[in-house]
C-alpha cells in the first residue's frame, strides 16, 4: 500500500450529497442527475458539504504536510522575493512593478524621466487589505498623466469595481463604479474614460463614458447578439478608442476619434460572417491582421475613412500552416508576431523598404514574444524570450542594427544551473495518421530507457488556446526528484495553425481528448514515461480534458489534478440562461438545436460517463465564485466519482472565497502549487 492509499483509508468516509434525482430531457432524452440541486448556493447544505469536501482534503493530505512544507520552501526559496520589472517608458515616465519580501503583491510605481523619485500608482496589497481575494483588471494613466482608472475585484466574480482617482493624492477619488468589467480607454482630454458591463450571464455587451466632471455615465454602444463578447481599447497613438463585437467566428470593429469622446462609434466595416480581424494605426493608416484571404491570418491595409474590408490591400500574407497572431507598430518598422510548429517567433517589417527579417531564438523548443513598447518613434523593439530550461528574459533589439541587449533574466536563486537539465520535441503519431507535437523537459542526465521514468503531462487544447513551452521555477522541484514533464500540444488549441483548432472543435472535439491519450502512449513508447508511474494535469477546458481521458482511458494514469474542471458541460451548453452558455456554441456546438452535437457532447462529457471501474487518484479544485466554470460542476463530479466507481481516491479543494484563477497572493499561489505537488508526488511514490 502507497503513502497516498494509506492517507485516504485512514481518513475516514468522504462527505456524501443527498441523492435528488432530477430528469433532464431533451430530443426525447433523459438523463438522471442526481446532483443537479447542488447548484442552488443559497441552500446552507451546498456550503456546508462545499466545506466539508475541504476539511475531508485536509484530512487526506495531513500526513504531506511535510512534504508540502519542503515543496513550499523550494518554490519560494527560488524567487527573488525583493525584485523590480525592467521600466517602460511612456510619455515623460518610466512605469515598472516592484515586490517586497512578505508582501502577496506587486506594488506598481513610476519615475519622471531623468529623477529618481518614485511616484506610487497602485499598491496592490493596500488595495488588498480586509480580502482575502485581489484580482487588478485593469490600470491605465491618463492622457494627462495626472489620473489613475483602476480595475479591482476582492472575490473572484470578474465583475470590477471602477475607480478614477489623483495619483499625487490617491485619497482624490473622483468616480467610483461598482460591477464593471475588463477594458479602459481614455479620451485625449482625460475628461472621459470608456468602460464595459456586462449583462446576466457575463457577457460584456456594453461600452459606457464616464464624464468625470458630473460623475455620470452614457451608453455609449451595445450588442445585442447573445453570441458576441464587447471589449474596448486604444489604438498605439491614442488617436482612437478602439470597440471590439466578436464572437467565435466573427469580428466587427467600431472607433471612436478619442478627440472627439462624444462623437458616435464609427463602424470600421460592415460586419461579415466568419470574418475576423484586429486593427492598429499607423499615421495615415490602420494595419489590419485578418483571415479574409487566408484561414492563418495575413496583414492588410488601409488608408483612414475607408471603411470597407473589400478594398484592404494585402501587406504581407503569412506562410502556409504559420498562424499571424498579432503585430507592433513604430514609425519605420512593425513587428509580426506568428507561431508555428508549436512554438512562437517574431518577425520585424521596415516599412521603409519592406524588408523582412526574424529575430533569433537559441533554442528550437521555445518561446518569444513581442515585450511593452509604448514609444511609437522608438527603434528599440522590446521581447520577452523563454524556454523550458531558459528563465523569462527581456531584450531589447536595435531595429537598425539587428543587435539585441539582454535587459534582464528572471533570477532562479539557489543552485539552479540550466545545463543541468534539457529540452526537446517528440512527436505523437495520433491513431488517425496525425503527428502531434510534445514538449519535453528533463534532467539532462535523463535517458530514454526500457522502464521510463515518473512523467507529468500537462494539456488544454480548446479555444484556439497554445500551451507554450516557457519555464516555471516551481517546476524545478519536480524534475530535481526525477520527474519528466511534458506539454501536449493537442488539437483544439492554437499550436499549429488554425487547422489544429479547427479540427478539435465541435463535432471534431474527441480528437482533443484521444490526442492527449495518444501522446501519453508515445511518451511511454519511446522510452520516456514509466508506465506505473504518469500523472496528468490539466484546468477549466483542460479539467474538462483530464475528465475525457479519466473515463476514457483510467489504466494510464497514476493519478489526475483536474483544476476549476468544465465536466458537466452537457448540461451547461443546454442552459442558455448561465454565464457564457450562448457564447460558447461556436466552440462546442449548440446541443439545444442540434441532436448530432446533443449525442456527441453526451458521448464525452466527463460527468455522463463515469465508468464502474477504477479511477486514477484525483484531486479536484473549484471556485465557489468562479464565473467561467460554476463551483457545481466538478462538486458534482466528485459526488458521482464516489457514487459510481471502484474504490474511490478523489478529493475537491474549494477556494471559498475565490474564483476561476484560484488564490490570488503569490505566496498563496506558490502554497497551492505545493499542495498539488505534494499530492502528485505522493501518488508517485516519491518524496
Amino acid at each position: 500500500m502507497t503513502v497516498l492509499e494509506s492517507l485516504f483509508k485512514n481518513a475516514g468516509p468522504p462527505p456524501r450529497a443527498r441523492e435528488i434525482p432530477e430528469t433532464l430531457t431533451h430530443f426525447q432524452d433523459q438523463r438522471i442527475d442526481e446532483y443537479y440541486w447542488l447548484k442552488d448556493r443559497e441552500l446552507p447544505e451546498v456550503i456546508d458539504l462545499l466545506n466539508n469536501e475541504n476539511e475531508y482534503a485536509k484530512r487526506v493530505t495531513a500526513g504531506l504536510e511535510g512534504l508540502e512544507e519542503q515543496l513550499f520552501s523550494e518554490i519560494k526559496n527560488r524567487i527573488k522575493e525583493t525584485d523590480l520589472s525592467v521600466p517602460v517608458q511612456k510619455g515623460n515616465y518610466q512605469y515598472f512593478s516592484k515586490t517586497q519580501e512578505g508582501l502577496q503583491y506587486p506594488i506598481h510605481v513610476r519615475k519622471r524621466k531623468g529623477s529618481e523619485t518614485e511616484e506610487i500608482l497602485l499598491d496592490e496589497n493596500y488595495e488588498a487589505s480586509g480580502h482575502s481575494f485581489f484580482a487588478l483588471g485593469g490600470l491605465s494613466v491618463s492622457p494627462s498623466e495626472e489620473l489613475a482608472a483602476i480595475l479591482s475585484d476582492t472575490d473572484g466574480s470578474e465583475l470590477y469595481k471602477l475607480t478614477v482617482r489623483s495619483i499625487a493624492d490617491p485619497s482624490d477619488v473622483k468616480v467610483q463604479l461598482e460591477e464593471c468589467y475588463y477594458g479602459l480607454s481614455w479620451s485625449l482630454d482625460s475628461m472621459y474614460v470608456f468602460y464595459t458591463k456586462t449583462d446576466s450571464q457575463m457577457r460584456p455587451y456594453q461600452v459606457w463614458r464616464l464624464d468625470l466632471a458630473s460623475g455620470q455615465s452614457e451608453l455609449v454602444f451595445q450588442e445585442d447578439d447573445e453570441g458576441c463578447f464587447v471589449g474596448i481599447g486604444t489604438t498605439k497613438d491614442d488617436k482612437y478608442i478602439v470597440i471590439e463585437a466578436a464572437s467565435k467566428t466573427t469580428t466587427q470593429i467600431f472607433t471612436i476619434d478619442a478627440a472627439a469622446p462624444l462623437a458616435q462609434p464609427v463602424a470600421f466595416s460592415e460586419r461579415v460572417k466568419d470574418l475576423e480581424y484586429s486593427i492598429e494605426h499607423w499615421k495615415d493608416r490602420f494595419f489590419i491582421v485578418s483571415n479574409r484571404d487566408n484561414p492563418d491570418f495575413s496583414l492588410f491595409e488601409v488608408e483612414e475613412g475607408v471603411n470597407d474590408h473589400n478594398k484592404w490591400e494585402r501587406y504581407l500574407e503569412a506562410s502556409e500552416g504559420v498562424r499571424m497572431l498579432d503585430i507592433e507598430v513604430f514609425a519605420d518598422f512593425l513587428a509580426l508576431q506568428e507561431r508555428c510548429l508549436a512554438t512562437t517567433r517574431l518577425r520585424v517589417v521596415d516599412l521603409r523598404s519592406k524588408y523582412i527579417f526574424e529575430v533569433e531564438k537559441s533554442e528550437e523548443v521555445s518561446s518569444i514574444y513581442i515585450g511593452a513598447n509604448e514609444e511609437f518613434e522608438s527603434k528599440l523593439l522590446r521581447y520577452e524570450y523563454t524556454s523550458m530550461i531558459t528563465p523569462r528574459s527581456v531584450f531589447e533589439i536595435d531595429l537598425e542594427t539587428r543587435e539585441s541587449v539582454l535587459l534582464k533574466q528572471s533570477e532562479v536563486l539557489g543552485t539552479f544551473d540550466r545545463s543541468n537539465y534539457k529540452t526537446f520535441r517528440v512527436w505523437a503519431d495520433a491513431r488517425d495518421g496525425t503527428k502531434v507535437p510534445i514538449s519535453v523537459v528533463a534532467r539532462s542526465d535523463l535517458q530514454a530507457n526500457e522502464i521510463g521514468h515518473p512523467t507529468l503531462i500537462y494539456g488544454y487544447g480548446s479555444y484556439e488556446h497554445s500551451i507554450d513551452p516557457t519555464f516555471s521555477s516551481a517546476r524545478l522541484s519536480l524534475l530535481d526528484r526525477g520527474l519528466v514533464f511534458a506539454f501536449a500540444h493537442i488539437r483544439g488549441g492554437g499550436e499549429m495553425g488554425r487547422a489544429w483548432y479547427l479540427d478539435g472543435k465541435l463535432d471534431r472535439k474527441t480528437h482533443t481528448f484521444t490526442d492527449f491519450i495518444d501522446c501519453t502512449r508515445t511518451l511511454i513508447e519511446t522510452g520516456w514515461a514509466d508506465r506505473s508511474k504518469i500523472a496528468a494535469r490539466g484546468g477549466s477546458a483542460g479539467g474538462m480534458l483530464m475528465g475525457a481521458v479519466a473515463n476514457m482511458a483510467p489504466e494510464l494514469y497514476r493519478v489526475i489534478v483536474a483544476e476549476v474542471p468544465f465536466v458537466d458541460c452537457l448540461t451547461t451548453i443546454l442552459d442558455p440562461s448561465l454565464p457564457l452558455t450562448t457564447f460558447e456554441w461556436e466552440e462546442w456546438g449548440n446541443p439545444v438545436t442540434d441532436k448530432s452535437i446533443y449525442d456527441l457532447m453526451k458521448s464525452y462529457a466527463p460527468y455522463q460517463n463515469v465508468a464502474q471501474t477504477r479511477y486514477p487518484f484525483m484531486l479536484v479544485t473549484a471556485g465557489l465564485n468562479d464565473p467561467r466554470v460554476s463551483y457545481w460542476e466538478p462538486a458534482k463530479w466528485v459526488q458521482r466519482l464516489r457514487a459510481k466507481t471502484i474504490e474511490p481516491r478523489v478529493i475537491l479543494k474549494t477556494e471559498m472565497g475565490a474564483g476561476h484563477q484560484g488564490p490570488s497572493g503569490r505566496y498563496d499561489a506558490w502554497r497551492d502549487e505545493a499542495f498539488i505537488y505534494a499530492f502528485v508526488l505522493s501518488a508517485l511514490d516519491i518524496t
